[in-house]
Order: structure tokens, then C-alpha cells, then sequence
């Protein structure tokens, strides 16, 4: 079998669950090739030896004083998705493809599904609303659009994610009967070295992504760490623009795995992206979600986050060192709710592969009909 993974390239959460759903399956003698772009070309061919395709990006994340814009964001998607669709195509042309798992790119899986090639699609969302503007017009047709798309092209939709009652993203999804049998909760997908860690509290791991509109709060955080010397920041980012270090203000830079680091804080900061959320909710740290009000993703983690127990959430509009000093202490004292039990009833990597077999061997029923 040969299963092709076409991954967003925005962020490196994509890249990394796609990666660790490739490595589970190959040992089950699964061929695996990705295509992608930007930081996760590189990320992904770091740390596999399967063939990666270079693909034209969907998407450029936009942001406008500090904030995400969806009128920068959305303002050259649909040349984007032709030029995707493009380099999907001949990709797929070429290559002998069985299967194609889209995270969250969805030029790549039309293509597919006009070839007959099956397409299964990854994804936290198909409902989208920010905090400041919830119901707003654009919000309401982009998740039409959005749910129609998953309706006629994937054959699942895989959500990397706890089953409710428990799922993070929650808040993230609108779910009809109709729609609803589509939808497979795989469970989230860790790297397995994460459970041979040993959990300490020594820092405070901050990793909230390193477009310049985010600058701002690292350097907040350093001011931080020099009047507070309980609050020893641990930053993870390769991005320019950071603070120099300082006696309680460590840089990383760029780090293969962020669990290691995630690991020995007694908070982490983060901006409520899923795959560095389950990570810190494995480890049993309580974590602090500095979300975007305008984004409209990380608003409704957090109001899952903090129904579960496991941590808080501020808005970055109300943010400022004060408030942010007295948050960050305020986690610290916290005692994030237990949730190691659902992590391991829930394997993200065994949900994919049984849902991949299920597929595949249906696919198989069809074309051998007469």
C-alpha cells in the first residue's frame, strides 16, 4: 500500500502528527510519501527517509497590530488553491497512490477525489467563530464551505482529538446527524518517547509561534523573568526577533521535540494549537493559553481547556506584563486535572491505522466488482 500524506505547512503541528502516523504505519509495512511546503518541507525530511514532494502552499497566515486578520489571511487563497491543485495533480499523475491523508490541505484531496484515488482528511475543525466575532458573516460561509468540501470529498473525516464527551477541540466542530457517522475521533497522536519522560518542575515553557505579531509577548516574558526569579523561562523558537537570553530567560531555538522541554516546566505557554496542547495535557502540566481573539481556532480550545481542568485561558487583546505575571503565577499553583488514563484507551496512531485499513479494503471491495 502506498499512502501519500499532503500536509499544511503553516506551523510544524501538522507536519509533526503526519510524521508520527507515517513512522506507525511504515512498521507495519506501509510505503509512505508526503508533500508539503514552507518549514514542514524541511521539518518532515528531517525526521523520515520517505519521499517529500514540494507542493504550493494553500494559505499564508496573516496578522494585522498583533492580531490574526482573516482579510490578510484569505486574500490570495484562491489562486493559491489553483496553484496546490496543480502540483497535487502531477504528483498524483505520476506516482502510484493508494491512499491520500490531507492535513488540513484541500486542493491535493479535489484532485484526488477527480483521479478516484481515496482521500481520508485530518482536521481540528470544521465549525469556525473567534472570540470577538463568533457569529460573524465570514465566519458563517467559510465553515459552509468547509463542511460541505469534507461532506463529498474524504471518505473519513479524522479528528486527532479524545471522543467526546472529552475532545478538546470540542467547540471546534458542528456535528448533525446527518454528518456525523463521517467523523471518526481517532485520539491524539503523541510521539511514543513521550511516555519514557520523567515530568519535573523547574521552568516555565513558553512556545507560542514565532510570526512577528507574536513578538511582543516573549519580550514580555523576559521582563518577567527578571523581576520574578520563580519564573525561569524556557522558549522554544527558532524565530528572529527574541529577546537576548538572560539568567532566567533561556533560549532553545529550534528543538526536534518540544515534550523534553515541555516536560521539566511547571506551566507552559502556549497559544492553544493542538498538538503542543495534548503533549503538556499528557505530561500533567497546566498550561496557560495566551489565545488570539481574532483566530478562530484557539479561543475554543481554551474554553474546553479550562471546563477540563487543565489549565487557563487570556485573551492576548486584555494582556499586559502585569496581568500576564499574575497568570503565569497563577497556573504555576495549579493542579491540572489527570488525563493520562484517556491516553492510553486513545492511541491517535492505532485510530488512524485501523480507519486506513477499513478504507482501503473497502476501496478494494469496489474495484473488484464486476
Amino acid at each position: 500500500m502506498n499512502v501519500l500524506f499532503v500536509v499544511c505547512g503553516e506551523g510544524l503541528g501538522h507536519a509533526s502528527r503526519s510524521v508520527k502516523l507515517a513512522n506507525y504505519i511504515k512498521e507495519q509495512g506501509v510505503n509512505c510519501s508526503f508533500a508539503t511546503y514552507g518549514k514542514a518541507y524541511s521539518f518532515i525530511q528531517d525526521r523520515t527517509d520517505c519521499p517529500v514532494y514540494e507542493l504550493s502552499r494553500e494559505v499564508m497566515l496573516g496578522g494585522t497590530g498583533g492580531y490574526f486578520s482573516i482579510g490578510k489571511t484569505i486574500a490570495g487563497i484562491p489562486v493559491s488553491l489553483v496553484k496546490s491543485f496543480l502540483t497535487a495533480w502531477k504528483i498524483l499523475r505520476r506516482e502510484d497512490i493508494d491512499v491520500v491523508v490531507c492535513d488540513t490541505m484541500f486542493a491535493a484531496g479535489a484532485a484526488a477525489k477527480i483521479l478516484q484515488i481515496p482521500v481520508l482528511f485530518m482536521t481540528n475543525q470544521n465549525y469556525f467563530g473567534s472570540l470577538t466575532n463568533p457569529n460573524a458573516w465570514y465566519w458563517k460561509i467559510f465553515g459552509k464551505v468547509i463542511r460541505t468540501y469534507l461532506s463529498f470529498v474524504p471518505k473519513k473525516v479524522l479528528v486527532p482529538d479524545f471522543a467526546p464527551p472529552n475532545t478538546i477541540s470540542e467547540y471546534n466542530f458542528r456535528l448533525t446527524e446527518k454528518n456525523r457517522e463521517q467523523y471518526v475521533f481517532i485520539g491524539p497522536i503523541l510521539d511514543p518517547a513521550i511516555h519514557e519522560v520523567t515530568p519535573t518542575r523547574e521552568t516555565v515553557f513558553a512556545s507560542f509561534g514565532g510570526e512577528s505579531f507574536n513578538m511582543p509577548l516573549y519580550w514580555m516574558l523576559k521582563e518577567i523573568s527578571e523581576i520574578n526569579p520563580r519564573v525561569t523561562v524556557q522558549v522554544c523558537s527558532p524565530s528572529e526577533g527574541l529577546p537576548e537570553e538572560g539568567a532566567n530567560f533561556k533560549i532553545a531555538g529550534y528543538v526536534k521535540n518540544t515534550f523534553p522541554y515541555i516536560a521539566r516546566a511547571k506551566a507552559a505557554i502556549i497559544h492553544g494549537g493542538l498538538s503542543t496542547l495534548h503533549e503538556a495535557v499528557y505530561l500533567g502540566k497546566p498550561v496557560l493559553l495566551i489565545v488570539d481573539p481574532n483566530h478562530p481556532e484557539e479561543g475554543n480550545n481554551g474554553r474546553k481547556v479550562e471546563e477540563l481542568g487543565c489549565g487557563i485561558m487570556i485573551r492576548k487583546d486584555s494582556v499586559t506584563k502585569e496581568s500576564l505575571h499574575e497568570a503565569i503565577c497563577s497556573c504555576m499553583e495549579m493542579e491540572a486535572a489527570d488525563m493520562r488514563g484517556l491516553y492510553e484507551k486513545e492511541d491517535g496512531r492505532v485510530g488512524f491505522s485501523r480507519v486506513l485499513e477499513e478504507v482501503v479494503s473497502a476501496n478494494s471491495r469496489r474495484t473488484r466488482k464486476p
